[in-house]
């Protein structure tokens, strides 16, 4: 591999994956300070997992304090019934709060709080004296998570059933929910046993598209909204059946995660949109000259269907194409690829990924220029092309050698990018070359030299002189003195405005080559190039200083950009 990557921490999970700090890993028996300020904890019994309560949840504890001589003072054990508060918001003694929120459910720990965390100097007469360390034996029963979603205490959010898994849904997914909204004294003001949005376009409030965007399937939550989240100072009128909220008011709203489809945009323009209507099986997908078999409907904005296969009286009649051949239009070979064995999926497809501005007969209907197309299709199966691991030595240079010509026929129609797509796959399939036989290696040699010769030409052609420049320097690795490397990547060189170094490998280019027609036109072109950088370097600098001491900006609106060269044309040969 040539660059190293770390491995990406899946979507979703960073928020959730809160390690257990170092006082979490105790023996039975074992004493710690927490903190800095005196406070110590000796764990009795431990408790379940690694979770711990955060700020804010509601927690339930039995426990027992008494002074340093014995002397008990207070019990929820003797009263028959636990304790419940709010982790971090003061409601109980500082020591409490920092001591309680490094323990497990089930635990069951000894705290040892100085005064200053504790009841200070005054004390808590009459049972607690002035400037008294405590001693309190507390068992963690269980807490209700409850979390500042927005950080900004407009909305809490209180679990009340854990959901699956732990992907949460985006802002393009469409979610299905359950919801109550009340005002504070649990007037209904609104309810749905079903109401299905976009998660970006919201519904109802601001809080509900803040809060789904932090659950998981299945998951139900008690939301405490804020006026800012809710419908802030201006409040809202009753409509229809839901009731009116007055101006400022907070909101207790029950809300349930029932299921979300998810929905991704398969072009970086976003004119290419799937949304899963039924989750594929394992992990494969097809690649690149895959051969595909799909149940489809493709259908027009009025609705009006222009194919159909896979469907009605013959189910066996699928739609099959081999991915990256331009069998299909570009929208659906990109989207396929995306997609697992047996997944559903709705595709909306923008004209510049579908049929263009041309009119085009399809098999049931016209589809008219620039017109926006909807597929629903499901991925029955699919056959990959063959990866270098399953092919023997004289396989690999063989499929090799076919890529490089698959290559060579799509540069020739001006099809750059695919082209550089197939000498990409040509040189993986023999990059790995250790077990070739001497006369494989010399093939393997020559065939990854012309690879990526061809491919840095792709590359000048769609303007990434980076890749093109390293392409050419891994072809001087294997073979210094080739000529078409040392002018492709002088090219790069020029387009990248590094002259000395194009300048360099021009003169290495026809030192070696001296009649070559496009090196001597390189070097012409370079020659004009350099003369054009020091007329401006001159025109630059003179202005700069005849500038000076009127202390003007110089301007440099008229600097031309330089013309670009050339490639050479791309070698068939190997």
């Amino acid at each position: 591999m040539e660059d190293d990557f770390d491995i990406p921490v899946a979507e979703g999970m960073e928020e959730d994956m809160d390690l257990p700090e170092e006082t979490s890993y105790m023996k039975v028996g074992e004493e710690k300070e927490i903190g800095k300020e005196g406070l110590k904890k000796k764990l009795v019994k431990e408790g379940e997992g690694w979770d711990t309560p955060d700020n804010g949840d509601e927690v339930e504890v039995h426990y027992t304090g008494t002074l340093l001589d014995g002397t008990k003072f207070d019990s929820s054990r003797d009263r028959g019934e636990p304790f419940k508060f709010t982790l971090g918001q003061g409601q109980v003694i500082k020591g409490w709060d920092e001591g309680i929120n490094t323990m497990k459910k089930g635990e069951n720990a000894i705290f040892t709080i100085p005064p200053e965390l504790a009841y200070g100097e005054s004390g808590s007469p009459p049972t607690i004296p002035p400037n008294a360390t405590l001693q309190f034996d507390v068992e963690l029963l269980s807490w209700v998570s409850v979390k500042d979603i927005c950080k900004d205490g407009g909305i809490f959010k209180k679990i009340i059933k854990e959901g699956e898994k732990w992907e949460n849904p985006k802002d393009p997914d469409e979610v299905l929910v359950k919801y109550e909204a009340r005002l504070e004294d649990g007037t209904v003001i609104s309810k749905s046993d079903g109401a299905e949005f976009t998660v970006q376009e919201g519904h109802f409030c601001p809080a509900l598209s803040k809060a789904v965007k932090t659950m998981k399937k299945g998951e139900k939550v008690l939301l405490t909204v804020k006026p800012q989240y809710g419908f802030d100072e201006k409040g809202k009128s009753a409509s229809g059946e839901e009731g009116a909220v007055p101006p400022n008011a907070t909101l207790d709203i029950d809300l349930e995660l029932v299921s979300w489809k998810t929905v991704s945009f398969v072009t970086d323009d976003k004119k290419v949109v799937k949304k899963i209507m039924k989750e594929g099986e394992g992990y494969e997908r097809p690649n690149e000259g895959a051969v595909v078999k799909l149940k489809l409907i493709g259908k027009l904005q009025d609705g009006t269907v222009f194919v159909k296969k896979g469907h009605g009286d013959d189910e066996n009649d699928l739609f099959e194409f081999k991915t990256d051949e331009e069998q299909v239009i570009e929208g659906l070979d990109k989207a396929v690829i995306t997609m697992k064995k047996g997944e559903v999926a709705h595709l909306t497809i923008a004209p510049d990924y579908a049929f263009g501005s041309a009119e085009s007969q399809q098999e049931l209907a016209k589809v008219l220029p620039n017109s926006t197309v909807y597929y629903e299709i499901e991925l029955v199966s699919f056959e990959k092309d063959k990866e270098s691991w399953d092919l023997n030595t004289e396989e690999k240079i063989e499929a090799a050698g076919k890529k490089k010509e698959e290559g060579n026929t799509l540069f020739k129609a001006g099809k750059y990018a695919r082209a550089s797509k197939r000498y990409e796959k040509a040189a993986k399939y023999i990059e790995h070359d250790t077990s070739f036989s001497e006369d494989e290696k010399k093939q393997s040699k020559a065939l990854k030299i012309t690879c990526k010769l061809n491919d840095a030409a792709c590359k000048l052609k769609l303007k990434d002189y980076k890749q093109a420049e390293k392409l050419c320097t891994k072809v001087l690795e294997l073979e210094s003195t080739n000529v078409k490397a040392l002018y492709r990547r002088a090219q790069a060189y020029m387009n990248l405005a590094d002259l000395d170094l194009a300048e360099f490998d021009i003169k290495k280019a026809l030192e070696l080559d001296p009649d070559n027609r496009d090196v001597k036109l390189g070097y012409k072109a370079l020659k004009e190039k350099m003369k054009e950088y020091n007329k401006k370097d001159a025109k630059f600098y003179g202005n700069m200083f005849s500038k000076l001491n009127k202390l003007q900006p110089f301007d440099t609106n008229n600097v031309t950009a330089p013309q670009e060269a050339q490639p050479v044309s791309i070698d068939s040969k190997a």
